[in-house]
């Protein structure tokens, strides 16, 4: 039997989006939606000259599985640079296929119950992926 999928923890998690609002201001910008389920989140994000994350906002319309990932992403994003997120967006797209191990992301065994959900995988990867087109295609334009 699979875990609950929606714990009180992990609908907490969805609160802690106001910590990280998205304003206009932010020099690097991505817009990612879900295939599988319509979710979208786009990200803003300030960076350090080396490419480090400083500072980051969100504005998320996805499911509270969504939602908590941003949350999980958002916690730990700073100073992430494109390198590092790259890594991970590999890292938690082969756990959720279930390849791979968990990720070296802090925080994210509180998605586990979402392992048994491939329609909840694409929210999961949202912050992930906004990320690695503001930051890496960012770099790559340098």
């Amino acid at each position: 039997m699979s875990e609950k999928l929606y714990t009180p923890e992990l609908l907490g998690l969805a609160t802690e989006l106001a910590t990280y609002p998205f304003d206009d201001g932010f020099a690097n910008v991505a817009e990612v939606r879900s295939q599988s389920c319509g979710s979208s989140l786009t990200a803003g994000f300030d960076t350090r000259g080396d490419g480090t994350i400083l500072r980051i906002g969100m504005k998320v319309t996805a499911c509270a599985m969504g939602q908590a990932a941003s949350a999980i992403f958002a916690r730990h994003a700073n100073g992430q640079n494109c390198e590092g997120i790259r890594s991970a967006l590999t890292a938690v797209t082969q756990w959720l296929a279930g390849t791979d191990p968990q990720p070296d992301w802090r925080d994210i065994e509180l998605l586990t119950p979402a392992l048994d959900y491939p329609a909840r995988h694409g929210a999961i990867l949202l912050p992930w992926r906004a990320a690695h087109v503001a930051l890496c295609n960012a770099a790559a334009a340098v």
